[in-house]
């Protein structure tokens, strides 16, 4: 078997290296209710066939190799990745029809494959995806979301949500618009404009505490209340303006329909087609400005300076690639707004009563030890219980203050298999 190669880790920090040859892997087929493809891999142990399985999904993510995987088999678990309509796209991605992929995973795992117990694993944004379609799944239809936030389909009331039986939250985020309203930048007037800049509330600026490491940056405690109040009022700014353009696709819909379209000129009516197809495309600017990346002061732990996309944000915070940069208006309102995406911890948690497992992990940084600590509380089970991993980063490599404490991959897994075990025997 191809050996990865040594620096894996680093390239590909979500796979896992390699794997037993002889675990059993089966692609599979899925056709969600609404007739979308999605994909999934599913792992058996080479001589038998477990009773449990634990899925691990994420909005946009590739986890087909996710790193916990060999450990899950080992341990006599079955695992199971599924990749989402969304993998790698999430410019137009509506996480209510990520929530429809879901139930056609967990369908094929209880039905087709007939697992007794099933376990989401939540790791990254896949927290906020699982807690969010269990939810839903537990709310009989008619009071599911019948709407996403922009509007338009699917309801959710129209499908059938099969549900699952344990939840592992693994360095999760409180929701991808909960971390952009985090880490967006408040110091741009003008979103047509990366340049245009506000110096009193340039995160990035001397004046206003930032230093260039290895000199310590420190952000003064009422011009952080600002900030934040500044970064809640740019989401708030870039939520008008994808309404405002879902609101000028429905008046074209409206009009289309009137019983004078057709008496219309021609080219008239084209505009008014074109326009029902609702081809705005937003670029938001700035999205990796975070004051915590650089004030270690600030919700202090393990981590060292930087963000999980970059070792250097403040000039990563202007570069094409980073979170939300191109989205469809309905995209934004539905996954990257911390004001209107209902795919968020703070909404969905305390409905989710299976025992739920939370681990954080201390060199994480992105997701902090607070927003960890959080979860924990928001909980809704009466099972539940919270870990961190000392000497990891996000990805659960060695990393931070602590690093010298070696992979602690196996750490964490040893942890999320007994915890498993006392719970859902294999």
């Amino acid at each position: 078997m191809p050996k990865a190669p040594a620096d894996y880790q680093t390239r590909y920090p979500v796979d896992f290296g390699d794997i037993d040859p002889a675990v059993r892997q089966t692609v599979v087929q899925l056709y969600a209710a609404d007739g979308i493809k999605s994909r999934g891999l599913l792992y058996l142990p080479p001589d038998r066939k477990p009773r449990t399985v634990v899925i691990m999904a994420h909005p946009r993510a590739d986890f087909a190799q996710h790193y916990s995987i060999p450990f899950w088999v080992e341990a006599g678990f079955a695992a199971f990745a599924q990749n989402t309509r969304y993998l790698n796209n999430d410019s137009m991605m509506l996480h209510e029809n990520l929530l429809i992929d879901l139930a056609a995973g967990i369908r094929y795992l209880r039905e087709e494959q007939g697992f007794e117990r099933i376990v989401m694993l939540g790791n990254s944004g896949g927290g906020s995806l699982f807690a969010y379609y269990d939810a839903e799944a537990r709310l009989p239809k008619g009071l599911r979301v019948s709407t996403p936030p922009g509007g338009g389909p699917p309801d959710l009331n129209q499908f059938d949500f099969p549900t699952a039986d344990g939840f592992i939250l693994l360095a999760a985020h409180p929701g991808q618009g909960k971390v952009l309203m985090g880490s967006i930048d408040a110091a741009v007037v003008d979103e047509g404009n990366p340049f245009a800049t506000d110096p009193a509330l340039d995160l990035y600026d001397e004046r206003n505490g930032f230093r260039i490491p290895p000199a310590e940056t420190r952000y003064d405690a009422q011009w952080l209340v600002r900030y934040r109040e500044a970064q809640h009022a740019r989401v708030a700014r870039i939520d008008a303006i994808a309404r405002s353009h879902i609101a000028d696709a429905q008046n074209a819909r409206a009009a289309a329909k009137g019983g004078d379209f057709g008496k219309s000129p021609a080219d008239s009516r084209m505009l008014v087609q074109r326009r029902m197809m609702a081809p705005r495309i937003m670029v938001v600017y700035r999205t990796l400005a975070n004051p915590n990346y650089f004030d270690l002061s600030l919700d202090s732990s393990e981590r060292v300076v930087g963000s999980i996309f970059a070792a250097r944000p403040e000039l990563f915070n202007y570069h094409a690639f980073g979170l939300g940069h191109v989205v469809t208006p309905d995209a934004w309102l539905s996954t990257w707004s911390g004001l209107s995406s209902y795919a968020n911890l703070a909404r969905n948690l305390t409905k989710v009563k299976v025992p739920t497992l939370v681990v954080g992990a201390n060199a994480d940084q992105d997701i902090f030890l607070s927003d960890v600590r959080t979860e924990f509380e928001q909980s809704g089970a009466g099972d539940k219980r919270l870990e961190f991993i000392e000497g990891a980063d996000h990805f659960m490599r060695a990393g931070g203050t602590k690093s010298h404490l070696g992979d602690p991959r196996p750490r964490l897994m040893k942890l999320l298999t007994e915890w498993t075990r006392e719970r859902f025997a294999p």
